[in-house]
């Protein structure tokens, strides 16, 4: 028997209970759990190699989210491939992956990895051609598990592959977006130079990886192997893998006794849009108080859905996927969009903004492949008061989560954010009270975990115990502005250009820093880039002053920086601002410092820091670089450091408290892998 409910535009057939059963079960079948009598066998291949950040597991314990999946590099896996780099250069294959290393494969070629424990889902991150002219091309990668069927995953360069100056472009061909820039290639402003310089093209290639998921059907145990091959004949003259993820993904969740999508005319094949039937269902759920449930399957939806006073879950993010395709409008928006496309977003904080959002368990596959900052074509977007995200799987967005407040009371839970053209989250004007926690951020194209007190301060937010890897452009975490803020627990790998693992700056007109910042338990690794401006390695935590001094009470306590790719610790101020502008009160205890190419103190500007237990090794250059703010009289450096005792291994006597030791570009001296202290 059928009952009916009443949406926006009027009666529709509920959906039977029978039918939602009947697709929650196909669904679970493509997953077997562990330990059930469906585990495939296959023959068991070399020990595996498992990673985190591309470091041996017990190097990073207790930083970082806690993930469904295992971490496998492919340098470390057996292939008839090649191995590329190591490289920490920008513009680079080696240099933009995991751990600075992966696997080339030419057609023909292998490369396999052993499952350390059961699985039933694989998560693919590579890297194939961009197209001549630009735009990407798409090729086979042949998968195997054990003694089951080849699949085949069908990779694509089109969400890759960006070029030029910032806001970057996708034409490789394109002349430089500001030739009345300084750029580091010709030392010089292109524009203003006789005769003009010439600049090789493509120019600054980057962003080159993508990733790719795999439902495999059944669960393989542990010891099997996954064999990845670029065939014979693929369109791609090469196929970079930089890492394997196996899953073991629970079933589906069913969601009975919930207002159902398919009810309101939702389509879950994905071949007709169904933004429409999304607001009818979200209006109805709204009306009755309950549940809307998004059952397994692909939802075709071209535009934002706006949502307030509503929770809607699915079946999991491996099951429920809403995708959509960047749609240019007419006209732009008021907020100076040019496009439109998928995205759940509150209300604007102008208007009052959203409560009571609860987001969970679905997907959302975006198709954003430039980056135009003014387009509002963020996963999850708008202003969400006392609300919540659980559990979603956020790609190919320009941003995952953008919030615009003030708003307050936000909680970002459990959230895969990957493969973004901008930032994986920001908590952007006036955001309180709100936190993302045991989330995991991998190739942003901008800061991946950003609090930015523009106009209105930020205050009392938290990022912890969230792994970012391999932001291709500025930081892993970057604080700019805001009042009692704490990063803690996070695991951060792998910047790549212009940026640090944890950036703290008074910058892009943000309100001053005020109360405190806790910096705290967090581990960087093979982080500080190189700054295309400046010219000048930068530090795995940078203090940056510009718009402003810093001096509000700042307390890094715990944290550990692995295998620095040039100074540790940075405190800087820009050139033309240097004699307006200081840092002070930052006070560092219990840090361990395992690895710099240069120094542990790098300090370009006036002021202070204290350092209490903050112990270093395989220290490249001198501990301390001290330029102060470079006027260098016989009174030493405007920069002065405090030791509080229990510093070993780079704070010599003498360099206290403010000897001028100023080398900004001494031999960098590539430190030895991390090991346990």
């Amino acid at each position: 028997m059928q009952r009916s409910v009443e949406g926006a535009a009027g009666p529709r057939p509920a959906v039977p209970i029978a039918r939602i059963l009947a697709a929650a079960a196909t669904a679970a079948a493509l997953v077997v759990p562990a330990g059930s009598a469906a585990l495939a066998a296959g023959p068991a291949g070399p020990a595996p190699v498992v990673t985190r950040a591309g470091l041996d597991p017990a190097l990073v314990a207790g930083r970082g989210a806690t993930v469904d999946f295992v971490e496998q590099e492919a340098e470390h896996a057996r292939t008839t491939g090649t191995v590329i780099g190591p490289d920490r250069a920008a513009y680079t294959l080696a240099g933009e992956a995991s751990g600075r290393r992966a696997v080339r494969l030419s057609p023909g070629q292998y490369v396999e990895f052993t499952l350390p424990k059961a699985a039933n889902a694989l998560t693919v991150r590579y890297s194939i051609p961009d197209a001549p002219g630009g735009g990407g091309i798409t090729a086979p990668l042949r998968v195997t598990v054990g003694r089951g069927p080849a699949r085949t995953m069908t990779l694509t360069s089109q969400y890759a592959w960006l070029y030029n100056q910032y806001p970057f472009t996708n034409d490789p061909e394109a002349d430089l977006l500001h030739p009345d820039w300084w750029i580091t290639e010709c030392s010089c402003v292109p524009a203003a130079t006789t005769p003009p310089p010439a600049i090789t093209k493509p120019f600054r290639p980057h962003h080159f990886y993508d990733e790719q998921r795999l439902l495999l059907g059944r669960t393989h145990r542990a010891g099997e192997v996954v064999r990845l091959t670029a065939p014979t004949g693929t369109a791609a003259a090469w196929t970079v893998i930089d890492l394997l993820d196996s899953h073991l993904v629970a079933p589906p969740r069913v969601l009975p006794h919930a207002v159902n999508v398919l009810a309101f005319g939702a389509d879950p094949t994905g071949r007709r849009e169904s933004a429409d039937a999304f607001d009818r269902a979200v209006a109805y759920a709204r009306r009755v108080d309950r549940t809307l449930y998004l059952p397994p399957g692909t939802y075709q939806v071209n535009r934002h859905i706006v949502v307030d006073d509503v929770t809607i879950a699915g079946a999991g993010s491996w099951y429920t996927v809403v995708k959509g395709r960047e749609v240019a409008l007419d006209t732009p928006a008021p907020d100076g969009s040019v496009h439109t496309g998928v995205g759940f977003y509150g209300r604007d904080a102008a208007d009052g903004g959203s409560s009571d959002v609860h987001l969970s368990g679905f997907a959302v596959e975006g198709d954003v492949r430039e980056r135009i900052d003014t387009d509002q074509v963020n996963a999850i977007g708008g202003a969400l008061n006392h609300s919540t995200v659980d559990g979603l799987y956020l790609h190919h967005t320009k941003v995952g989560l953008w919030f615009d407040g003030p708003m307050t009371d936000l909680r970002v839970t459990d959230t895969v954010v990957a493969d973004q053209i901008a930032d994986g989250l920001n908590f952007h004007t006036g955001v309180t009270h709100s936190s993302i926690s045991n989330s995991f951020i991998r190739n942003t194209g901008d800061d991946a975990l950003a609090m930015w007190s523009e106009a209105t301060a930020n205050a009392h937010n938290t990022f912890d115990h969230n792994t970012v890897q391999s932001p291709v452009l500025a930081n892993g975490i970057a604080l700019y502005g805001g009042a009692d803020l704490t990063v803690s627990h996070n695991l951060i790998a792998d910047p790549v250009r212009e940026g640090s693992a944890i950036q703290v700056g008074s910058r892009f007109g943000a309100e001053p820093f005020t109360g405190h910042l806790r910096i705290t338990g967090n581990t960087t690794v093979r982080a500080g880039t190189y700054d295309l401006n400046w010219n000048i390695g930068l530090g795995a935590i940078w203090f940056y002053a510009l718009d402003r001094s810093i001096d509000a009470d700042i307390q890094v306590v715990g944290d550990s920086y692995l295998d620095n790719t040039y100074n540790a610790i940075m405190l800087v101020s820009d050139w033309p601002v240097k004699d307006a502008v200081s840092i002070s009160d930052v006070h560092f205890r219990d840090i361990r410092v395992d690895g710099t190419g240069t120094s542990v103190v790098s300090a370009r500007t006036a002021g202070s820091a204290s350092f209490a237990d903050v112990d270093a090794r395989n220290v490249g250059a001198v501990g301390v670089n001290n330029c102060g703010s470079f006027h260098f009289t016989p009174a030493g450096s405007e920069f002065g450091l405090a030791d509080l005792g229990g510093n070993d291994g780079w704070l010599a006597p003498w360099l206290l408290p403010n000897t001028i030791t100023c080398d900004d570009r001494p031999p960098v001296v590539p430190p030895p892998p991390p090991s346990p202290w």
